[in-house]
């Protein structure tokens, strides 16, 4: 007996046709032959597709939820006849002959011939025997046809991923770049347009450049997933893009303007007095673009550097400035403790 399709998807029966379409799409991806080389992969793939074909298809999901596995053998227009359909696993028949709609109807042959259906214009007959045989769980003489055409006809072709590393500046500015992927069949390029302000995670789609499709399929479709470099100098979390501010003790003292690189250019960053290493410095609106909506901010944090090597100069101005100040890292700062 044939599984399931909704066991074979992973989903319920109640399923949304969303929650069936990316129950399929996760699969189809796992086992499609063109990703996974095992020996049972394609056989596994035919199943996961003829399930879906059917459950996405509203009209042939109703049929297979009212007659199950055999839904394929009962006529057109036949689940709509009254007393026809009795749950999936098969229908209640019904004694002497009798017109299916669109021209159908038993036909009887001699006595002990069994009855045939019949399309009018010519269809094939299909063994009454067999097809009830088929639907109360016996094995007519036909029983195998239905499963010997399953997963026949057009595969479509495989979605695929690849990582696409950036830097930080890249991410930032985006724009046309040409990348180069190694596959199954060699080196391919590829013409990419990278929105600015792409984020690490996101994923870039080029329609049509996934695995090739068989019997005149279609080709599924490649995945960049986007992957921010490390960078010495800028760290980005989500929109935010934070960076060290480098500043002298007399800068942070006494306050003042200084430059700062960012990804978008230089800009400038204003130093309240009094500022001392750690502090966060916000420049709104200077994080990471966005397409749709404000951009991310830029957070400067402060940090104090002291020269490695003093002149004589210095060396005596930091020692006025150390008998002269009664400032102490390591205390709170009294209000008016300063003269």
């Amino acid at each position: 007996m044939a599984r399931d399709f909704y066991e074979v998807l992973g989903v319920s029966r109640d399923a949304s046709a969303d929650e069936i379409q990316q129950a399929f799409r996760k699969l189809a991806r796992k086992y499609h032959p063109d990703v996974n080389k095992s020996p049972d992969a394609e056989e596994k793939f035919k199943e996961i597709n003829e399930a879906y074909q059917v459950l996405h298809d509203p009209k042939q999901r109703t049929r297979y939820d009212r007659f199950g596995e055999d839904f394929r053998k009962v006529p057109e227009g036949y689940e709509n006849m009254a007393g026809a359909g009795a749950g999936p696993g098969g229908f209640r028949g019904r004694g002497g002959g009798g017109g299916f709609p669109g021209g159908g109807g038993f036909r009887g042959g001699e006595q002990g011939e069994p009855f045939t259906w019949t399309y009018e214009g010519g269809g094939e007959g299909v063994d009454m025997e067999d097809l009830l045989g088929g639907l109360f769980g016996g094995r007519g003489r036909g029983a195998g046809r239905g499963a010997a055409g399953r997963g026949a006809g057009p595969i479509p072709g495989a979605d695929q991923e690849a990582e696409l590393t950036l830097t930080v500046e890249e991410a930032y500015h985006g724009g046309p770049r040409k990348i180069t992927l190694s596959g199954p069949d060699g080196p391919r390029s590829y013409d990419v347009n990278i929105p600015p302000g792409v984020s690490d995670g996101q994923r870039i789609r080029l329609a049509g450049q996934g695995g090739q499709g068989r019997g005149n399929a279609g080709a599924g479709d490649l995945y960049l997933v986007v992957r921010l470099a490390p960078h010495p100098r800028y760290r980005v979390e989500g929109r935010d893009i934070h960076v060290r501010l480098p500043v002298a003790p007399w800068e942070a003292a006494l306050g003042a303007s200084v430059p700062l690189q960012t990804p978008g250019g230089q800009a400038k960053v204003t130093v309240p007095p009094g500022t001392s290493s750690g502090r966060r410095l916000r420049l709104r609106g200077q994080g990471m673009p966005r397409r749709q909506g404000e951009p991310g901010d830029l957070y400067a944090e402060v940090q104090i550097m002291v020269p490695k090597h003093l002149t004589p100069r210095e060396r005596d101005l930091f020692e006025e400035l150390s008998r002269a100040s009664a400032f102490d890292p390591r205390q709170p700062e009294r209000e008016g403790a300063r003269a």
